[in-house]
C-alpha cells in the first residue's frame, strides 16, 4: 500500500515508521491522541476504488490523516465490498495495534455500514462487527463512522 497525507505528500517511510514518528510528535507536542481507522469504496463501471484512511485526532486541537487509495476490476457484490472495506481496515490496525498499545493510544475501526436494516449495506453488518470485535478492535458502524463514511469517502478520486 502507498500512503500520502491529505495535501498530497507521499509518506517517505514506511506506514509503521510515519505513525510512530506521527504519535512520538503528537505526544511531545502535549497531545492526547486517538486513531481511527476506516476503508470506503466507490464503483464506476468496472473499477471499484478503495480508500483507507488513518484518522489521528488530537483531543480539541483537530487531526490530520494518512490515506492510500487501490483499485480493482474484480466485481463485488455489495455485502462482499462492505466486507472487503472492513478487511482492509483490519489488515492496517493489526499492523499498527502495537504501536497504539505501546504508546497508550485509543484506536477505533470504523465501518462505512449502515445500521438501519432499510439499506442494502447493512446486510454485512452482523460480519463485519463480529470480524471487527473479533480481533479485539473497538468497532464503530454509520452513523458515528466518520473516518470510513466521511474522510476516506472524501479521498476516493
Amino acid at each position: 500500500m502507498l500512503w500520502r497525507t491529505f495535501s498530497g505528500q507521499p509518506l517517505v517511510k514506511p506506514v509503521k515508521a510515519a505513525v510512530e514518528e506521527a504519535i512520538v510528535k503528537q505526544r511531545e507536542s502535549g497531545f492526547k491522541l486517538k486513531v481511527c481507522i476506516g476503508t470506503d469504496s466507490q464503483v464506476r463501471g468496472t473499477e471499484t476504488e478503495f480508500a483507507t484512511v488513518i484518522v489521528f485526532l488530537r483531543e480539541k486541537h483537530g487531526g490530520f490523516m494518512y490515506i492510500s487509495n487501490e483499485k480493482s476490476t474484480q466485481p463485488y457484490s455489495i455485502k462482499e465490498r462492505m466486507l472487503l472495506e472492513v478487511a482492509r481496515s483490519i489488515e492496517i490496525a493489526y499492523e499498527l495495534c502495537d504501536l497504539f498499545n505501546k504508546y497508550d493510544v485509543d484506536m477505533e475501526v470504523h465501518a462505512d455500514i449502515n445500521t438501519n436494516p432499510h439499506f442494502k449495506s447493512n446486510d454485512a453488518l452482523k460480519e463485519a462487527m463480529g470480524y471487527i470485535l473479533g480481533m479485539g478492535f473497538a468497532f464503530k458502524a454509520k452513523p458515528e463512522a466518520f473516518a470510513s463514511s466521511c474522510c476516506a469517502d472524501k479521498v476516493i478520486s
